[in-house]
């Protein structure tokens, strides 16, 4: 009993980054008016909190190759067992909505964000402001492209072939990820957020930060609700019906996910949302579930639009050819994020690090942008997901009309007779 009151006053995961980054800002500015002064004492405090984030950027690098085998073997290999013409049509409708939604990301940021975002000065970026008092080098088990073709190779493997051992072994292993996301990486991010933002102020760059921040937030979310109505003119001109009228059954599973953070938590709401929509139940129950997986928009406009502000941020250009292949392997690479708050960016930071050339510093501010707005992709992702539904119920409600009728025995005899 005391267990779970515990567990009800625990504050979620999006309060307790707010505080993290409130007292991040909070140490770093006061660290940094007493570094101008020459105290001594707050240049180490600050060095110590660098210590601690150059330590989980280490461990994080260590763990993202792993949690990329794990989880996309494992998601391949079944979604492959599920294959059958409707899975193959969702599939094709979520992903093709996964790299809309990113090229969308980039066009608009390639317009907008070279005259919003400016280069930072300083070496807030680069993190080399406070060197950290140690580190302890975490060299992954492989590279992160390693990881991801020998994940693809794995996955089809077992999607394909009577492998129970191989497969066991790596759901064991993915229960093993699973575990350390939940109960190490998640619990210690807000310490990490709190972290990067001491750095950045006590950089004396907290303000430009903030800045670029709050532009990204809005060009973000922005995106993210045209691009919802976007997909329900697609679904409305498809069914040559207005489906702009589901958008107000689907309130209620739109704030569950602004709650939870987690699109796997709100498949129950969704499915109600999609029965008020008049969605087949097979079909709802079949494409909800799926899409929960496999359709994150919503991450992908936050991961591209972030990626392009920080890179400007840093004085880099963003440019189409660098950007088209990452976009593809993020459409690919988000079956992976795994169903807890923030899985979006842990299961792309490979990629992003890989195909983007981030730096460790530069991926501490991709996450706490992407953390911090978790709730509003998720929610974008769970809405759009019912576009994806009532299209898949239209095309299956098609097929089935297409279906020669087979007469039952009752009325072949009596027109016999």
């Amino acid at each position: 009993m005391a267990t779970s009151q515990k567990s009800k006053r625990k504050l979620s995961l999006l309060p307790r980054l707010l505080i993290g980054i409130a007292a991040g800002i909070l140490i770093g500015s006061l660290g940094n008016i007493l570094h101008i002064a020459h105290t001594p004492g707050f240049t180490g405090l600050i060095r110590v909190i660098a210590t601690f984030v150059a330590l989980f950027s280490e461990f994080l690098n260590f763990t993202i190759p792993l949690l990329i085998l794990a989880f996309v073997s494992v998601g391949l290999a079944e979604l492959g067992k599920k294959a059958n013409k409707l899975f193959g049509i969702t599939l094709a409708l979520a992903y093709c909505s996964t790299i809309i939604a990113g090229f969308s990301a980039y066009f608009l940021g390639s317009t907008l964000l070279p005259k919003l975002v400016r280069k930072i000065g300083g070496s807030v970026i680069t993190g080399k402001s406070f060197d950290p008092i140690f580190t302890i080098s975490m060299k992954p088990v492989f590279p992160i492209m390693t990881s991801l073709i020998l994940a693809f190779v794995l996955g089809l493997a077992m999607a394909n072939l009577e492998t129970p051992t191989l497969m066991n072994a790596v759901q064991d292993l993915k229960k093993v990820i699973v575990v350390v996301l939940e109960k190490v990486i998640i619990p210690l991010i807000p310490y990490y957020i709190a972290g990067t933002f001491a750095k950045i102020a006590a950089a004396g760059q907290l303000a430009p930060t903030i800045i670029m921040f709050a532009k990204l937030y809005i060009c973000i979310l922005c995106l993210q609700w045209v691009y919802i109505l976007f997909q329900f003119t697609v679904a409305s001109g498809w069914r040559r019906e207005n489906r702009w009228k589901d958008l107000k059954n689907i309130v209620p599973a739109y704030f569950t996910a602004l709650g939870t953070q987690s699109s796997a938590a709100t498949i129950p709401v969704s499915l109600q949302s999609a029965a008020d929509n008049g969605i087949a139940p097979d079909v709802r129950n079949f494409v909800i579930p799926l899409c929960a997986t496999i359709h994150l928009a919503g991450d992908t406009i936050c991961l591209t639009l972030g990626s392009m502000g920080i890179m400007l941020a840093c004085g880099l250009h963003p440019t189409l050819n660098l950007f088209a292949p990452f976009i593809f392997m993020l459409g690919i690479t988000m079956v992976a994020a795994p169903g807890v708050p923030g899985g979006g960016v842990m299961a792309a930071l490979g990629i992003i690090k890989s195909m983007l050339g981030f730096t460790s510093s530069m991926c501490e501010l991709i996450i706490a942008l992407h953390l911090s707005q978790d709730s509003f992709g998720t929610a974008c992702n769970i809405t759009g997901d019912q576009s994806v539904a009532a299209i898949v119920d239209y095309i299956d409600s098609k097929d089935r009309e297409s279906e020669p009728r087979i007469s039952a025995p009752s009325e072949k005899t009596e027109e016999a007779e």
